[in-house]
């Protein structure tokens, strides 16, 4: 009888201590433990990171810091930090969290397109990826890089192709600037080359000239019209004489891209930089802005016609009207002016 009660004692307290170590797990693991409101929420962990430098980033998304703690020593976690973004559910448990930030990196999507210098490029990246600015500006200026692909410091805006790219979050410096040069070499497939030298132009002549398109029109439908003005103006060996380019001669001659230029002034015309197509044959020596791909693509693909002036209408906001003589451009123009002049623009 003695021992049947010892038994009996012993079971009860192995069932309690069961009944104890399950209430724990389950509290500790397996019951919700987020504190945020929203269906999900994206945490960034950067790289080198430690321990404590993960709870800081999600002390504010958890109901419960100790018990998120304990599964993570528990599934060592606090020693195999991992960088990148993760997303977190709203009712996930301890164990879920620790699964989720340990192996579940999810890329982001990086956009950027209408950058007019480098320092433009590295500062709207900076503020998608782990990379800062000034270590994504010196990989993207580094001679070594720019001479293997045939870069120059003038040119090299345009080894990056406005797009939508996913990347990760924690992607170094050098390798957005990598994958990028891979995008462009893709981009420039053999037939956009035959495009090019059928127009005996290299990439960096046709992004050059289609930055100039970008400019000029935001209109994508008629990008191939204004293209086709500035290729029938280089076969003729005229000019270009594009307002843009004075545009970015002055605030690069300045040091001023903040500045807003709506009308370009005839002692503007005389600004000496080889950005200025009113003084200096040809394309310029890079672009003035990034080109997205319709403007590329308009430049190869530019409308065939016998036009060679274009102003801005007047009657239909956003398009152009475009003239085959001089003279008819001039009457195209008058009315331009007398128009901005009523408006009272003077820069």
């Amino acid at each position: 009888m003695y021992l049947r009660k010892i038994l009996v004692a012993v079971l009860l307290l192995g069932l309690a201590g069961m009944a104890i170590f399950a209430w724990y797990v389950y509290n500790t693991v397996l019951v919700p433990n987020t504190a945020f409101n929203n269906t999900e929420a994206h945490v960034y962990i950067p790289t080198n990171a430690t321990f404590s430098d993960v709870l800081q980033e999600v002390e504010p998304l958890l109901e419960d810091t100790e018990t998120f703690t304990a599964v993570a020593k528990r599934k060592g976690y606090v020693n195999n930090v991992k960088p990148g973004h993760f997303i977190l559910e709203k009712g996930m448990n301890n164990n879920d969290i620790v699964n989720t930030i340990r192996s579940r990196n999810i890329p982001v999507q990086v956009k950027f397109n209408n950058q007019e210098r480098l320092e433009d490029l590295a500062g709207a990246i900076s503020r998608q990826i782990e990379a800062d600015s000034i270590s994504l500006l010196n990989v993207m200026r580094d001679k070594t890089f720019l001479s293997e692909n045939n870069l120059e410091e003038n040119t090299v805006l345009g080894l990056y192709v406005p797009n939508t790219y996913e990347f990760y979050w924690n992607t170094s410096a050098e390798g957005f600037r990598d994958k990028m040069a891979s995008e462009y070499k893709g981009f420039w497939n053999e037939k956009r080359l035959a495009k090019a030298a059928k127009l005996n132009m290299t990439p960096a002549q046709v992004i050059s000239l289609a930055a100039i398109v970008q400019k000029e029109t935001a209109k994508v439908e008629e990008r191939p019209r204004v293209a086709g003005v500035y290729i029938n103006r280089l076969k003729r060996g005229m000019l270009l004489q594009a307002d843009p380019t004075v545009i970015y001669a002055k605030k690069r001659s300045e040091n001023n891209f903040d500045q807003i230029i709506k009308r370009v002034l005839y002692r503007d015309l005389e600004i000496d930089s080889p950005y200025n197509t009113y003084k200096y044959a040809g394309v310029p020596p890079g672009p003035i802005t990034m080109p997205d791909i319709s403007s590329v693509d308009a430049v190869l693909d530019h409308e065939e016609h016998d036009y060679l002036y274009f102003v801005a209408n007047v009657q239909k906001f956003g398009y152009h009207k475009f003239a085959k003589t001089l003279s008819q451009h001039n009457r195209n123009k008058a009315e331009y002016v007398r128009w901005i002049s009523q408006q009272g623009v003077n820069r």
